[in-house]
């Protein structure tokens, strides 16, 4: 009786052993396919959406000549500006993971990235040229790429949801709506949607210094062409993004080119004559239906 019981212990040990193991194997199953299952909405796995890339930009300061010391205070505090820019865009890159069509990264962040940097750069390069030779071809250093950090899955979502408009009957139903002469050709809806109003900048200049006429009279024109592209942005992208796409994808960037180009007219009048203050408050604009 007495080795018997060693010998039940052992089974009762063993199954409970074993029970565990199935049990923990289950965990181990379930958390795998978790992990890698892929979704209905687009083929986006748990691994993509906690992986959705970063921001990659050119890196600014090591480009930067001499910095006068009457510059230094400007020129630190607008390189930390450019670092706070991309870390808003990597955490933009996470909250919006999913959201829009396969070019909703480089409407919506890549390209308000670089015209905030265009921005930035041009204030340093403005800061330095006051006391030293202004620095040349800064803005070739705006645009910003996504890396994914090679991995492969993480550039899925821009593929996937050309197939699941194929095969999900609402999107296929809204891809044909909007293609149709009926809602495309409507004049009725396209005013609908509305257009940009912007302040007028050219009124609000000082006397122009004819030596800046032609540049001032190029970037007065540039700020007219960018309403007209936002204007037809607006078309084209009716009924995409959340509530908030119009300002994000069109108002926000808008915004960022406009403050780059009234930056140049104000350099440009700097030049040879006192340099317009305020202009940037002209920069923001807004919606009108």
């Amino acid at each position: 009786m007495s080795r018997a019981l060693p010998k039940y212990n052992k089974r009762r040990v063993a199954f409970i052993g074993g029970a565990a193991a199935v049990a923990l194997s289950g965990t181990v199953i379930a958390g795998f396919a978790l992990a890698g299952e892929t979704s209905r909405d687009g083929g986006t796995n748990a691994r993509t959406l906690a992986g959705p890339g970063t921001v990659s930009c050119p890196d600014v300061r090591s480009k930067l000549p001499a910095v006068p010391a009457t510059a230094q205070a400007e020129v630190d505090r607008n390189l930390a500006l450019l670092d706070t820019q991309i870390q808003e865009a990597d955490k933009r890159l996470v909250d919006t993971v999913g959201q829009g069509g396969p070019n909703f990264v480089q409407n919506a962040i890549l390209g308000p990235l670089k015209d905030k940097r265009v921005a930035t750069v041009n204030r340093m390069a403005t800061a330095i040229g006051r006391t030293a030779a202004r620095p040349q071809g800064l803005e070739a250093l705006a645009p910003c790429t996504l890396s994914t950090g090679g991995n492969a899955t993480a550039a899925t979502p821009k593929a996937t949801p050309t197939k699941q408009a194929g095969g999900n009957t609402g999107n296929t139903g809204n891809t044909g709506n909007t293609g149709s002469s009926g809602n495309a050709g409507n004049s009725g809806n396209t005013n609908a949607v509305g257009t940009v109003s912007c302040p007028d900048v050219r009124s609000k200049l000082p006397a122009v210094p004819a030596t800046a006429q032609a540049e001032v009279d190029r970037n007065l024109a540039l700020l007219d062409t960018q309403i007209q592209e936002a204007d037809k942005r607006l078309v084209d992208t009716v009924g995409q993004g959340g509530p908030n796409f119009v300002q994000n994808a069109i108002l926000g960037p808008l915004k960022d080119k406009r403050v780059a180009t009234i930056d140049r007219i104000a350099i440009s009048i700097g030049r040879t004559a006192a340099k317009p203050q305020g202009l940037n408050s002209l920069a923001a604009c807004t919606l009108t239906k």
